[in-house]
């Protein structure tokens, strides 16, 4: 361990060699499959001894069992290291889940790994939480019952729907980050060592700084990344003439190497979000989608998405994530024209599962759902607010809207109403400031897109 060397091996590998003079960390859920894969492991050890670690609470009859599969007494501890989700930012959490709903409902085995995840949140911070969820949601309220703390937002299905513009939520919406890699291998002409990346806050200084700022910022940071590395770079290779000039030159090699993998690092995964950005033509895309957002102007909304529905570098993602803007903007509009809207994508060759997600997005996320309004027009004075951060560098067209996420709820309401105690969803509205809240953990079934956590950025 003293020289970084280690060997990793997974429970349920058939072919593993006995290592007696090696001892065993294991690691992992507290799952009947892993339990069981840990009986089998203790009745016929393959190393001196087991160093035992649970992510999440283990019961007293798993632990029993263990007891008993121990005859050859190789345990020496078991402990419970609350772990059980992944912390993708360090203000960001994820459970890796996919389709945890049923329609509207959960997904049983779903709702039962959501407790334990956020279980295990509360316990690891050892925070003893008061629980708020969303008043006309049932599944919140039964996940509510279950856990410590959940917030979660069913009324905010409209920030899932828009182009990003920010570093970390482009990679992850055009790229995909999965526990922080990025797969490259379908960028053309990519190099072997680029196939996959990490992108991590933690040991990326250059990522930490800027996981956050809009694209346009990004482009002239890489900028300024790229001349210091050359500023750096002639006098990493000058000649080694002395002694002293070859320990410099050690101790300087490996930062050296860091930043060069930095650079192409960075350099090819912007390179590649460009490229995305000019060949599905992100930009006017996202400039109708920011007018759906925060205009009401039905009559150039409605000429815009037509347009864009006929512009052939538009993916069918796209088009159809225009005509689902439009749906909830203009549900009840005397003008409507969703009907037409959707002809055209059916004559566009849209697929039709794409197509379906627009009446469906209307009857889990429309007016009749989600309480509040998310589509009200800026007023003066929001407008100037606008402009004076405008002028700041903080927002372009791009990024008028914002997260739901960034107003009221930060004083333990959701926008519009109630945000209800478990066991008393009906009692009276509590006065404004009745509750002060210090820390707030908030879990959207689900899951979140990379945006939203900005607004809490630099909070609590």
């Amino acid at each position: 361990l003293q020289r970084e060397v280690y060997l990793f091996e997974r429970l349920d590998s058939a072919h593993r060699e006995p290592m007696k003079h090696l001892k065993a960390i294991c690691f992992l859920r507290p799952t009947k499959e892993n339990v069981e894969f840990l009986i089998q492991e203790l009745r016929r050890p393959k190393y001196s001894t087991y160093f035992i670690y649970f992510s999440n609470v283990i019961s007293k009859s798993d632990v029993k069992a263990l007891a008993e599969a121990d005859e050859q007494e190789v345990v020496a501890e078991v402990q419970e290291f609350y772990g059980d989700y992944i912390a993708v930012n360090p203000h960001v959490f994820s459970l890796n889940l996919l389709g945890c709903c049923q329609g509207r409902h959960w997904d049983p085995a779903q709702l039962a790994r959501t407790t334990q995840g956020l279980t295990a949140l509360l316990l690891s911070l050892k925070k003893c939480p008061m629980i708020r969820y969303q008043l006309s949601s049932e599944p919140t309220r039964r996940l509510a019952e279950c856990v410590k703390q959940v917030i979660t937002k069913e009324y905010e299905l409209f920030d899932f729907r828009r182009t990003e513009w920010t570093y970390q939520a482009m990679v992850h919406e055009l790229l995909g980050i999965n526990n922080n890699r990025i797969d490259l291998s379908r960028v053309p002409g990519i190099s072997k060592d680029l196939r996959e990346v990490v992108l991590s806050a933690e040991n990326d200084e250059f990522y930490a700084n800027n996981m956050y700022l809009n694209f346009a910022e990004i482009g002239s940071n890489i900028k300024n990344l790229m001349e210091d590395f050359q500023r750096r770079k002639p006098k990493e290779q000058q000649k080694l003439e002395s002694i002293a000039d070859m320990k410099a030159f050690v101790e300087n090699y490996p930062q050296f190497r860091k930043m060069s993998g930095t650079v192409s690092k960075h350099v090819t995964v912007v390179g590649e979000l460009s490229r995305l950005v000019a060949e599905r033509n992100l930009l006017e895309v996202s400039e109708v989608e920011q007018e759906l957002a925060c205009q009401n102007d039905h009559s150039s909304a409605l000429q815009n998405v037509r347009r864009l529905l006929q512009n052939p570098r538009v993916t069918e993602l796209d088009a159809a994530r225009l005509v689902m803007l439009y749906a909830l903007h203009y549900e009840r509009h005397s003008s409507n024209g969703l009907p037409g809207l959707l002809t055209e994508l059916r004559n566009r060759g849209v697929a039709d599962r794409y197509r379906k997600l627009v009446s469906a997005v209307v009857e889990y996320g429309g007016k009749r759902v989600r309480g509040s309004d998310l589509f009200s027009p800026k007023d003066a004075v929001a407008i100037t607010k606008q402009f004076l951060k405008g002028l700041k560098g903080v927002e372009n067209v791009y990024t008028q809207h914002q997260p739901l996420d960034a107003g009221p709820a930060h004083q333990g309401e959701a926008p519009g109403q109630p945000v209800p105690l478990p066991g008393a969803q009906h009692a009276p509205r509590q006065a404004p400031g009745h509750h002060c809240f210090h820390h707030r953990r908030s879990h959207v079934r689900g899951g979140a897109d990379r945006v939203q956590p900005e607004p809490q950025h630099g909070g609590r």
